[in-house]
């Protein structure tokens, strides 16, 4: 009997598990056996990877293989488990020694002919790893330069199977990770492209200052579109620790390439509106995988034309965007995925849509019908609500409009101000500090709030909206450069959720 011994890594959302794999190589009925709950594409892996050994130069073992991926109770996905499995039951069966195996992660899905194939979700993986401290790791050439992120952890690219097994036996050599090169960013639109539209343009610079939702109401071509692709452009870049949890996420849904192997900027995610519930929220067979809202993490997700997403897909938003986070329970089990993105909203005010609102032609029934697609409860948790101005003139002002860089220096000055203050509690801007906090610790005088006990008192406010008008008041101090809201500053917030025309 001989037994050997390697790792893998399980991923459950962004959560890495490391899996010890076992190959015991013995008497019995020749048979290949795996325990520890696989699913079919794992399961399969057996006849993959003996086509895979055969076709690097090593024959399988024609003993009794039995393979067990502990925890066993712990459900196993997909194909990365191939690489792994065929370097230990060859290990097992005394064809290679085990001396390398120990304290390495194998990561890569085996082709019939020993192609080392590149899977998702190699950065989260890795970050498992290093957490449960083993020391090297190997996973395919394409995912090198990612798997480069993780530092303290010693780092092998694959092309074949062959190789992988020089390697083992100290006949050849693996490339290692080097540090990846991250290019600057390509320029994004500008916001001197904007024609007008001074009070939604300071609504952007409010929002991307203070993290705030925003809803954009306005007939066609008013520039609701071209507003919302510019506000990741006023955002700051993503902070190194960001970066990797953003990275994570885009690994795991196979969105990142060689080329742009970090994503350091804040991602713009803009699904249309005919997208399905699982692809918006996340969700999916077995074990769920990420959706829109976990790929705008820390970025911005517009949603155009959002009164024809239907009240179903609208109303999954609520909880993602008091909580920052998704939660999904599938049948394999439950995925966590970040999602603390920026809503943006943009929506026409009727079915019609005219440029000028006196030539609209909708009954008031279907008016309200098509504006109650935006609920209340939604529309709660928006901060800023903007009814956009029909254009006049092409060029309607003597000064030209601010470019993106103007813009972005005073949110940079803002969002620092924020995290200054914040700094002692972990909360990085002003959307993101809960209301208990804001009322008690950050408490402002009674005559600077009045105004919204007022709201509250007839009924105009809720509690939730009272505490968004007070982040919204922080944001606009923070951009004024005062230490504090004053009363103009809560009105003004407080103005900010009646702009919206019924």
């Amino acid at each position: 009997m001989a037994l050997a011994r390697t790792w893998s890594v399980a991923l459950f959302g962004v959560d890495g598990v490391p899996v010890e794999i076992e190959a015991d190589v013995g008497v019995g009925t020749v048979r290949t056996q795996l325990l520890g709950l696989p699913d079919a594409a794992l399961h399969e892996s057996k006849d993959r990877v003996r086509a895979a050994v055969r076709n690097s130069g090593h024959d399988w073992p024609t003993q009794r293989v039995t393979l067990g991926l502990s925890p066993a109770t712990l459900p196993k996905n997909g194909s990365g488990y191939d690489l792994a499995i065929a370097c230990v039951v060859l290990a097992a069966a005394k064809a290679i020694p085990a001396d390398r195996l120990t304290g390495t992660v194998l990561l890569g899905e085996l082709a019939l002919d020993g192609r080392v194939r590149p899977v998702r979700g190699v950065l989260p993986a890795l970050l498992a790893a290093r957490r449960a401290r083993l020391t090297r790791a190997v996973v395919p050439a394409p995912c090198l330069p990612e798997a480069a992120l993780v530092e303290g952890l010693a780092v092998h690219g694959a092309t074949t199977l062959a190789e992988v097994l020089a390697w083992l036996t100290d006949d050849g050599t693996l490339p290692e990770a080097a540090p990846p090169e991250v290019a600057p960013p390509p320029p994004g639109p500008d916001l001197a492209d904007v024609l007008g539209q001074p009070e939604a343009r300071w609504a952007l610079e409010v929002a991307a200052a203070g993290g705030h939702h925003v809803l954009l109401t306005g007939p066609p071509g008013t520039g609701k579109t071209m507003l919302a692709q510019r506000l990741a452009g006023l955002l700051p870049p993503l902070s190194p620790e960001e970066a990797l949890g953003v990275t994570a996420i885009h690994s795991i849904a196979g969105l990142l390439s060689p080329e742009t192997p970090l994503v350091a900027t804040p991602p713009f995610v803009s699904p249309h509106h005919s997208t399905s519930p699982v692809a918006l929220v996340g969700g999916g067979a077995g074990l769920a995988k990420p959706g829109a809202v976990s790929r705008a993490h820390r970025g911005v997700l517009f949603l155009d034309e959002a009164c024809e997403f239907g009240a179903g897909k609208l109303e999954s938003l609520r909880t993602v965007l008091e909580d920052g986070e998704v939660r999904l329970a599938r049948r394999d089990g439950m995925a966590r995925y970040p999602a603390r993105f920026q809503l943006v909203l943009a929506t026409n005010p009727c079915p019609c849509a005219p440029p000028k609102e006196i030539d609209c032609v909708c009954a008031p029934a279907a008016r309200r019908r098509y504006q109650a697609k935006l609920s209340g409860p939604l529309l709660d948790r928006v901060d800023l609500r903007v009814a956009m101005r029909p254009l006049t003139a092409m060029n309607s002002v003597d000064v030209p409009p601010e470019p993106t860089a103007a813009v972005r220096e005073r949110v940079h000055k803002a969002r620092t101000r924020a995290a200054e203050r914040w700094s002692a509690h972990g909360w990085l801007t002003n959307a993101e500090v809960p209301g208990p906090a804001l009322r008690r610790e950050f408490a402002l005088p009674r005559p600077t709030t009045a105004i919204l006990d007022r709201a509250l008192s007839r009924g105009a406010l809720t509690g939730r909206g009272a505490d968004r008008c007070l982040r919204v008041a922080w944001t606009l101090a923070d951009l004024a450069e005062q230490a504090q809201p004053t009363a103009d500053h809560v009105a003004a917030a407080l103005e900010f959720r009646e702009r919206r025309k019924s």
